[in-house]
């Protein structure tokens, strides 16, 4: 077996054995993996002029590794943190094969000398109040895909769930018997949390089944679909982040408040920070938003223009009144007080 074949057949199994069943990762997560790899091909056939039969753990080291980063820097325009979870992924590629043959664990540990970048402070991009009404009444709901589009908005705003999160939804994971509402999300590594929904979602919900699940479905189907061949097929990410993008340039015109670039993601950062500036607790919000880890919520609780304006105008400043004269320090003139609080004495 050469080099070659030996390297391919390593990712094979990274990728269908060992980090879906020994590891027990997400499609989501895997599938970030995976482009990684293709992304890795690409620039040493693009770069290095490399064919496919010459690519094996024999051309590998951390200067080509360096020299990947740096592709996904400068012709992909990568962000810091996406070039960040490209090092990991390798690392994490190039360890599983280490484990598998014990001669490449040298390469494993040249490989993890490329460090990680440190990444600037984030900004949480999120929409106004004003904004968000602004870009929810864009969509023409006199149509279905335009209801659909506006109704997918409004659970993504109320859930504040992933889109990928509301992409998996099926009709059984609405639970509106009762006066309290409910959903399931499934998050990263398949965990699931309930999530409760305003009353008037349900509505725009029912509103919504109506049109596009109006007779009785297993409550295996996707809440969102698009149709193919008469064939129904589970929503995906590319198809959201066009409409957003269409509605967010629409939305422009008449509000400047709009971002130049509107996202999916932006609606879950917007719930969080419309929940933040209103009091909720940090770790409500990571509850809500599934996150694992409370340092990630972290990114919601810098002090926005906003929030430092209301509380200088609350605290106010403090004046005194303008008969007084004054006040006189009590060392003034007196220069044994001065050297004792100065330690002096």
């Amino acid at each position: 077996m050469t080099d070659s074949e030996k390297f391919f057949l390593c990712i094979r199994n990274w990728l269908t054995v060992f980090l879906p069943k020994q590891r027990c990762l997400s499609d989501h997560s895997i599938k970030a993996y995976r482009i990684t790899l293709n992304l890795l091909v690409d620039f040493l056939r693009e770069e290095k002029h490399l064919s496919v039969s010459d690519i094996g753990f024999d051309i590998f080291n951390h200067e080509i590794v360096h020299e990947f980063v740096n592709w996904l820097d400068t012709a992909r325009k990568c962000s810091v943190s996406t070039q960040n979870s490209r090092i990991t992924a390798l690392r994490s590629f190039f360890h599983y094969a280490g484990m598998t043959d014990i001669s490449r664990v040298a390469l494993e540990q040249e490989i993890s000398k490329v460090p990680i970048k440190k990444e600037k402070g984030k900004v949480v991009d999120f929409l106004s109040e004003n904004a968000l009404k602004i870009l929810l009444e864009t969509p023409d709901v006199k149509t279905k895909i335009g209801m659909r589009n506006r109704f997918y908005m409004i659970l993504m705003y109320d859930t504040a769930g992933r889109c990928q999160e509301l992409l998996d939804l099926k009709l059984k994971d609405f639970v509106l018997s009762g006066n309290k509402p409910y959903i399931y999300l499934t998050g990263k590594n398949g965990k699931q949390r309930s999530v409760p929904i305003l009353p008037k979602t349900v509505r725009h919900y029912e509103q919504y089944l109506a049109v596009f699940h109006p007779e009785p479905n297993a409550p295996d189907d996707y809440v969102f679909y698009t149709v193919s061949h008469n064939q129904r097929h589970q929503m995906s990410e590319d198809n959201v982040e066009a409409f957003m993008k269409k509605y967010g340039e629409q939305a422009r015109r008449i509000c400047h408040e709009i971002p130049l670039r509107v996202h999916p993601h932006q609606l879950r950062h917007t719930r969080a920070m419309h929940l933040y500036r209103s009091g909720w607790p940090l770790p409500f919000v990571a509850e809500l938003l599934g996150h694992a880890k409370i340092t990630t919520t972290n990114i919601y609780a810098y002090a926005d223009v906003e929030m430092k304006r209301h509380a200088l105008e609350k605290a106010g400043l403090p004046t005194a009144p303008a008969s007084e004269s004054p006040s006189v320090p009590i060392w003034k003139n007196d220069e044994d007080m001065i050297l004792r609080l100065s330690g002096l004495r």
